[in-house]
């Protein structure tokens, strides 16, 4: 990791985060006829800026490599849907969004949110860089661009009419590798008096909670408060409030505007960034312990699994989440352990995991197998998972948590 500057400051990094190794593209998903094929590895190797406290992942492969064909479709987890359906209220009620205002995602995937504002005849434009997902968002009936987000893109949508009122963006900003040219765009974009919210996962809660599974090659940054305020405000832009949300383990919201504004800044955004101060994320040595936490998960998971294999115990996994793949690779954890996993999305069913090559099944092959473990990899999701999998305790099937720490539930 010679000469690798900050995406941000452009500070040489030196300083080692948490190195999980090697491992494959989180979402990239493998055929039958790709399994006896060589399968690249990238460095997993975080590093913690000495300048601007950015915790990220140096880029080994482009956005393109990555996101114009994507697995992911945000449609088919019902409390993501619910969170979407909740935040649009939300933004109608407070800042009171009608049929003139002009609604704008960037990375809008499959219409998972818009379609909520659409509803209200409120004016939504998606942009979104995969096209086999802002197909299906389109067929829907949600007007989506397919392009990456940049200032570039930005020009282009003002010079056509889409200045946005509302600006927003889902777990995006920590998945371009030019947070510059990204924030640059959003300020472009965002008309006078418009609002961007932003939600990603926070630093804070990963490091608290060891939620390294969050670490994969489509993540290039880990955000925290203090730092976002930084980017966001060498661009012009000034964050006046903030959310704290349950959702992706802990994550914020955060609302921007033009620096220029003036807006009053709310007590939360003070609140938290003394959080972020007395818990050490402006020193380089607050970042010191999160490794050992990953070494720990690591050894509580691999321990139990060896225990019950040797019982004789069947154990299979629910979900099919780039999360899981980080975890599952970094532990070594292949068919051994794992007879296989199911994912409710057909787009994912009958593929492989990047790197363990565990089958993708219906979700229905678990009633058929009768496994005594069902290992629930975006745990994120686990109250939804645990209500639609109960079906489990019929038999005596458990449970298994690995994140924060290991737990069965019964």
């Amino acid at each position: 990791m010679h000469d690798v500057n900050c995406r941000f400051c452009e500070t040489p990094l030196k300083h080692s985060f948490v190195d999980l190794g090697m491992s494959p593209l989180s979402n990239s998903y493998l055929t039958a006829d790709q399994l006896n094929v060589m399968e690249p590895f990238y460095p997993l190797h975080l590093f913690v800026c000495s300048q601007c406290f950015l915790v990220q992942l140096p880029e080994f492969q482009s956005p393109e490599q990555i996101f114009s064909d994507y697995a992911y479709f945000s449609s088919y987890s019902k409390s993501w849907l619910e969170h979407a359906k909740a935040y649009v209220a939300s933004m109608v009620q407070r800042f009171g969004f009608n049929d003139q205002s002009q609604v704008v995602e960037v990375a809008s995937n499959d219409g998972y949110l818009l379609q909520y504002f659409h509803e209200q005849k409120i004016p939504v434009l998606g942009v979104e860089p995969a096209q086999n997902v802002a197909d299906v968002a389109i067929a829907a009936g949600i007007p989506t661009e397919t392009k990456f987000f940049g200032a570039s893109t930005a020009e282009e949508l003002k010079n056509n009419g889409f200045a946005a009122d509302l600006l927003l963006g889902n777990n995006v900003l920590a998945h371009v590798p030019d947070i510059n040219d990204f924030v640059t765009g959003l300020k472009i974009l965002l008309k006078p008096h418009g609002v961007i919210t932003m939600e990603f996962p926070h630093l804070l809660n990963m490091m608290a909670l060891s939620q390294f599974d969050t670490i994969y090659h489509e993540h290039f940054s880990y955000l925290s408060l203090l730092t976002v305020e930084r980017i966001f405000a060498l661009h012009g832009l000034s964050i006046f409030d903030v959310e704290e949300l349950s959702t992706h383990g802990g994550s914020l919201r955060i609302f921007a505007t033009h620096a220029e504004q003036n807006v009053s800044i709310s007590g939360s955004v003070n609140v938290l960034r003394e959080r972020e101060l007395a818990n050490g994320l402006n020193r380089v040595a607050g970042y010191a312990s999160f490794a050992q936490k990953v070494f720990k998960v690591k050894l509580d998971l691999l321990e139990f699994l060896s225990q019950v294999k040797r019982q004789g115990k069947s154990v299979a996994a629910y979900g099919a989440p780039a999360k899981g793949n980080t975890l599952l690779n970094h532990c070594g954890i292949r068919k051994d352990f794992l007879d296989y996993t199911v994912d409710l999305s057909p787009h994912k069913q009958g593929l492989f995991l990047p790197g363990t090559r565990i089958p993708i099944l219906n979700p229905d092959k678990i009633s058929e197998t009768k496994p005594d473990y069902l290992l629930i990899l975006p745990w994120n999701l686990k109250d939804e998972i645990v209500e639609q999998m109960g079906h489990i305790r019929n038999w005596g099937g458990q449970f298994i948590l690995p994140i924060p720490e290991l737990q069965v539930v019964a």
